[in-house]
């Protein structure tokens, strides 16, 4: 028996920043949450999302309610490559681009959600279930704007919590001031600690060769999106240059970009997200592809999703620490002996707080877009 959707609605969420987040490039103003809920001929609701880091919420919206969502309605809920397929042929003059992505995401989150419940099964299980738990680095520590003691404080407070390792932000102004906190930080946790740098695609790749040269010898764990994404010729320069992993994806959008990165060595380490790549459907294609190309999987910001993502599939290497969704959510991810615990609840996991969710919605569809 066919169970098609009967309803479809998208409502827009700010959340704020749980603490001050900068980069060489940008600081993260809020979380614009864009949630799609779809409900089922058998009574099924699944509950997908996505997100921006301040601006773009009301573009994803707008795509949702004026495209993507009046073709979902009669669409059989079990067939989800069918469905995403669907919405991207019809959205193929803004692909491959962000508000695409992340308007897809949040309908393909929202279709895994209901096929879970319906295989009365966690996400990380249906998904591939290759083990529950994964190593945790964490990031709130590392901001470009904190002095240096309190970059080696974070570092030391994870390092006693048992996570794995840290990622610390790069792009001051000179290669040296760089060096020196990453030093201080290296200093302090000793070796066999993971140290993992982000530049937010700040550098030109002469000045990315440049200061992974001058990083030798900090055992770094990845350099992270050195170049703007679109440079791939920069980063195959980059990667030849170094032994250090170079880590990209979370800027970007298409299964081909992530191809032709793995294809030509530009890759040593794959930070596909959900929300940008368009959904759970894609980012397990990415992370299987990856796989092929002997490559770890360490996504992107969404720990909340990530986790089961990164637990279903066996090159998935890390979970990103950044909490962010506590305000709208009555429970947080597990963490034991510092690994990150995919739930084991029915569904993508996430224990929303619909309340919390409501009193925070800033725009919605206007009408549910009924059967």
């Amino acid at each position: 028996m066919t169970t098609t959707i009967t309803d479809a609605h998208a409502f827009l969420v700010d959340v704020a920043v749980e603490t001050e987040r900068t980069d060489a490039v940008q600081s993260f103003v809020k979380q614009e949450t864009i949630f799609v809920e779809l409900t089922t001929s058998d009574g099924l609701h699944g509950l997908g999302y996505s997100y921006t880091i301040g601006t773009g919420g009301r573009a994803v919206l707008s795509m949702l309610r004026d495209h993507l969502l009046p073709l979902v309605i009669g669409e059989d809920a079990d067939r989800i490559e069918a469905v995403w397929h669907r919405l991207f042929a019809s959205t193929r003059a803004t692909t491959t681009g962000a508000i695409t992505s992340l308007a897809l995401a949040a309908v393909d989150t929202a279709l895994w959600d209901v096929a879970a419940q319906r295989a009365s099964l966690p996400l990380w299980r249906l998904a591939g279930g290759f083990r529950r738990d994964v190593p945790l680095y964490d990031t709130e520590g590392g901001w470009l704007h904190l002095p240096v003691d309190e970059l080696v404080q974070g570092a030391l407070d994870s390092q006693r919590k048992g996570l794995s390792g840290v990622k610390v932000k790069i792009g001051k102004p000179t290669g040296h001031e760089d060096r020196e906190r990453l030093a201080a930080v290296r200093d302090a946790v000793g070796p066999g600690f993971e140290l993992m740098v982000d530049a937010n695609q700040s550098m030109t790749a002469t000045e990315a060769i440049r200061r992974a040269r001058l990083f030798d010898g900090l055992d770094l764990g990845w350099i992270e999106e050195p170049l703007p994404a679109d440079d791939i010729e920069g980063h195959v320069r980059l990667a030849r240059s170094t032994s250090t992993p170079i880590a990209v994806g979370e800027s970007m959008y298409s299964i081909a970009q992530f191809r032709e990165y793995l294809d030509r060595g530009a890759a040593g380490i794959v930070q596909v997200d959900v929300a940008r790549i368009g959904g759970i459907t894609p980012w397990l294609k990415v992370a299987h592809m990856a796989e092929a190309f002997n490559v770890d999987v360490c996504p992107h910001f969404l720990m909340e999703l990530h986790v089961s993502l990164a637990a279903a599939v066996p090159n998935g290497r890390y979970v990103e620490h950044i909490p962010q969704l506590r305000a709208i959510t009555r429970t947080e991810m597990t963490i034991e002996d510092g690994r990150a615990l995919a739930p084991e609840t029915v569904g993508l996991g996430i224990d929303w707080d619909r309340d919390a969710i409501d009193n925070r919605i800033v725009e919605t569809t206007e009408n549910r877009i009924l059967a």
